[in-house]
């Protein structure tokens, strides 16, 4: 079994620094939003954050077992060090990889920090001074955040062409340039809720929607929907040649994530860009998937991959095919200013996901006074580390009921 403790002795002055503890949150937001603090001796705290859901922050903790001690800034190492560790639990995929993504994110912040450079920086370069974000929006009253802790959806009747358009109209208005919506719907399950077949009825109700939204924000936004993996391949193929009219910036997920050869098929059956990538992990799961092009913008969450460096590995591999780069992101702003930071530093970064614009606190969790996002960018923070400062008391304040959060 490879050894991925400290061996490195020879450091220069100042370097020499531990982990002391490492530790995790849950903020209710629209989604369970997992938080995670490195600590050291050296007075630093970097903070991150791993993807949504259950377990991860129990794993997260779990690492105190065998990280304190080790040096933060080696970061990468540390990294393949906890999925070794963890690799009886599954460490080399699933919540495993996400809960390593959360603290591979909080030592680069801790590293810049100490390094007294932005993370940007130390992942190499700086392409770009600001982020474009799209955003992910929901038609009308279809989807809300009730008292800011979890997603409820509306009624089938709620998602009309015209809801969609309205809502896309109001956000251009907001200043973003680039928007998605979701395109599955409950209808779908109409004859059979099982089979992943659409019908023409469904289709049309589809290309009705797409339709709508074009013709209300023009052909200069760009314009993305979700199918969030539902469909059969000849369904895909079908719902794909019939949006190809619309210029949709991509499809994203129209089949089943598992299986690249369908993909490839959906992919060689349109001209309809598609999108994929969210649900699998660290840059093995998407190799075949980039060196056989079944993907037009390859998708990839860095909060679940494995964390940034892993992330700018699926990056640099999608370059090598002229391939664009737009992460997945629903994070709370630590994760999105992590993903602002990774986008930063590879040339084929195209557009950032947020996901949280019924949360009208999502920006309070930051310590700072101006907007995270104008007219639908982020600039990129040039501070040690993030460049952010973590709200304890707003994170304190929106925690998951039953959780204990931060020391």
């Amino acid at each position: 079994m490879r050894d991925h403790t400290n061996h490195a002795a020879d450091r220069p002055e100042g370097h020499e620094v531990e982990i002391t503890e490492v530790e995790s949150a849950v903020v209710d937001g629209n989604f369970e939003w997992n938080l995670v603090k490195v600590h050291t001796d050296a007075g630093v705290t970097g903070v991150g954050e791993a993807y949504r859901g259950g377990g991860v922050p129990e794993l997260v903790e779990y690492t105190n077992r065998f990280l304190v001690g080790e040096n933060p800034l080696d970061v990468e190492r540390l990294f393949r060090y906890i999925v070794q560790e963890m690799s009886g639990h599954g460490g080399t995929t699933g919540k495993v990889v996400t809960a390593a993504s959360g603290i591979e994110i909080a030592l680069w912040d801790a590293a810049g920090k100490i390094l007294d450079l932005p993370v940007y920086q130390l992942l190499g370069s700086k392409y770009r001074d600001r982020m474009r974000i799209y955003c992910d929006c929901h038609a009308g009253e279809a989807y809300a955040v009730d008292e800011g802790g979890f997603t409820e959806y509306a009624d089938a009747d709620a998602y009309t062409p015209e809801a969609y358009a309205a809502e896309a109209e109001r956000v251009v208005d907001m200043g973003f340039d680039a928007i998605k919506f979701d395109l599955d719907m409950e209808t779908d399950n109409d004859p059979d809720p099982h089979n992943g077949r659409l019908s023409n009825a469904a289709i049309r109700r589809k290309v009705a929607v797409v339709e709508a939204v074009r013709d209300a924000i023009g052909d200069d936004v760009d314009l993305a929907f979700d199918c969030h993996w539902d469909y059969t391949v000849e369904s895909a193929k079908r719902l794909a040649r019939k949006l190809e009219p619309y210029d949709l910036m991509w499809l994203e997920d129209p089949v089943p994530p598992e299986e690249t050869e369908a993909q490839k098929h959906v992919a060689r059956a349109t001209a309809t860009p598609l999108a994929t990538g969210e649900n699998r992990f660290r840059v093995h799961e998407l190799t075949e998937l980039l060196d056989e092009y079944a993907v037009d913008i390859a998708t990839p969450d860095p909060t679940t991959l494995g964390g940034l460096a892993e992330s700018k590995r699926v990056a640099q591999r999608a370059e090598e095919r002229y391939i664009p780069f737009s992460p997945h992101n629903v994070c709370s702003p630590v994760g999105t200013m992590a993903c602002v930071h990774l986008c930063a530093a590879i040339p084929n970064a195209d557009v950032l996901e947020y996901h949280a614009l019924e949360v009208d606190w999502w920006g309070d969790l930051l310590s700072r006074e101006e907007p995270i996002i104008e007219d639908g960018y982020i600039d990129v923070p040039t501070g040690p580390g993030l460049g952010i400062e973590l709200d304890d008391d707003a994170v304190a304040e929106h925690l998951l009921e039953g959780t204990a959060g931060f020391d």
